[in-house]
């Protein structure tokens, strides 16, 4: 009983407050009358605890998010169902959805009646200005009666998950340089004088499919030979995110570090939409993987890339180190991409080493400083060292582009393709003469382009991209066969 009557609300308890009163004072009085009174105001909330507690509602709910993965600042829709699958009507229900305080406050809805059989479902929106994962529910239902003498809550467990991913900016198109890799067993093909091409096929090997047997092959050569396993051309490329707190300014959504993680999350997703096999690392060793299919990039693999930059945080390490670029990748980056806060030279001497894995290597230094409003100790010292990091990165090889507060994130990509690169912050020496990257796309021959490849070796696919103008390490195809990125990103 105890647990009954603690269901009853303040009005509740005050009728039986009221009650007793009533009765003491009829009874010191002898007025009939007023212990009618007494007893209707006693009665009145206990025969309601009794009718409330003993009524067993079956009410039924669900909640879907629509979309479950959004940006900053845009909006999704919360759509709950209940459902009475009882046959007893309802009473006045009140409904509370547990909604973390970033995406606003605790949506309530009254409904004053469900008959049996009856569905409702009722929406409302959720935003948040933070990135993050959050948590959406449970629901709690409170059960009250008309008079609002007893309260009886109830809460289901369904939970669901919601996304905010940073925002992603659509970067303008250009030519970029990735590596061109097979996972298959051939990297080469000749073909032979009756046009069979028999480098696509190797000896056999005990285990081998008899299916996979090149019977033509295996008459020519007097032993049985087998087909190769061929993996198309796929292009790879690596994001680093330099998430370290030392290295960024500011705070909140409009800190250096969301930027650097929105920049990040732009770059990954353009490279997925153009055919790239990308792979973001992070200086405390988080690594992902997305590959684009053939039919084109799909929102499981951009989402893959977005849940990622989601919920990272800034990392407590202290310096940057060559293996920060190495720990979590196999062989080469390919395409290397890395958006940094305030480097040491220190730390630019081992991105440098770093780079030799990769073919070409862009990096979008962050000029933090000028996130910090003026509150820099030493602004004229942190700007030394950040122009002279920024020189010895180009002299490693590195195209650069230093972004100050305010530049957008499509801006900063368009200086880094098209070797606009502004000058670091106490740096004198112009772009051009700063990075030996930044040639124009004429310097590099057609003809010497072509000579690189011989008749044993052909180009790769048609595929999109390589960046001209950009020192690379791998011969460049034929100019026949480049091709730009193709249109704006969708």
């Amino acid at each position: 009983m105890g647990g009954r009557f603690s269901s009853l609300t303040t009005r509740g308890r005050a009728f039986l407050a009221a009650g007793v009163a009533a009765a003491v004072c009829a009874v010191a009085l002898g007025q009939k009358d007023l212990l009618r009174v007494a007893v209707f105001l006693l009665a009145l909330p206990l025969v309601t605890v009794l009718v409330v507690t003993r009524t067993r509602y079956r009410i039924a709910a669900s909640r879907t998010i629509e979309p479950v993965r959004v940006q900053v600042g845009e909006q999704a829709t919360v759509r709950l169902r209940l459902e009475n699958v009882g046959r007893m009507p309802t009473g006045l229900l009140l409904l509370e959805d547990q909604v973390p305080y970033l995406l606003g406050s605790k949506p309530r809805f009254v409904l004053d009646r469900m008959s049996a059989r009856w569905r409702r479902d009722v929406t409302y929106p959720v935003r948040s200005e933070a990135r993050g994962r959050f948590t959406v529910g449970p629901l709690t239902l409170r059960v009250t009666d008309p008079f609002g003498l007893v309260e009886m809550s109830r809460s289901f467990r369904a939970q669901e998950v919601f996304l905010v991913t940073p925002r992603v900016h659509d970067l303008p198109s250009a030519k970029a340089a990735g590596e061109w890799s097979s996972s298959g067993e051939n990297n080469q093909r000749a073909v032979s004088a009756d046009g069979e091409e028999d480098v696509t096929v190797r000896e056999y090997r005990d285990g081998d499919d008899l299916r996979r047997v090149h019977w033509r092959s295996s008459a020519r050569r007097g032993e049985l030979m087998v087909r190769r396993e061929e993996q198309p051309w796929q292009s790879r490329a690596t994001v680093f995110l330099d998430t370290r707190r030392i290295s960024h300014r500011g705070s909140g959504a409009t800190s250096s570090f969301e930027w650097a993680v929105s920049a990040a999350g732009s770059v990954g997703v353009h490279l997925l939409r153009r055919g790239f096999s990308v792979r973001l690392l992070t200086d405390a060793g988080a690594s992902v993987l997305a590959t684009a299919r053939e039919s084109g990039p799909s929102v499981e693999s951009e989402g893959q890339i977005l849940d990622a930059l989601a919920v990272v945080g800034p990392s407590s390490i202290g310096h940057l180190s060559q293996t920060s670029l190495t720990a979590s990748s196999d062989g080469s980056h390919g395409l290397l991409v890395a958006v940094l806060g305030v480097v040491t030279p220190a730390e630019a001497q081992a991105l440098v080493q770093a780079r030799q894995r990769s073919n070409t290597a862009f990096a979008i230094v962050v000029d933090t400083p000028s996130w910090a409003a003026g509150n820099e100790r030493s602004p004229q010292a942190v700007a030394e060292q950040l122009a002279e990091s920024v020189r010895m990165l180009r002299h490693g090889g590195w195209r650069v582009c230093v972004v100050r507060h305010g530049t957008s994130v499509p801006a900063a990509w368009s200086q880094l393709m098209l070797g606009e690169e502004a000058a670091a912050p106490g740096s004198s020496a112009s772009p051009a003469a700063a990075s030996p990257a930044a040639a124009s796309p004429a310097a590099a021959s057609p003809a010497a382009a072509s000579s690189a490849y011989s008749s044993s070796s052909p180009a790769p696919p048609a595929v999109p991209g390589f960046l001209a103008g950009v020192a690379n390490d791998s011969p460049a195809p034929p100019a026949a066969r480049e091709e730009p990125w193709g249109g704006q990103a969708s």
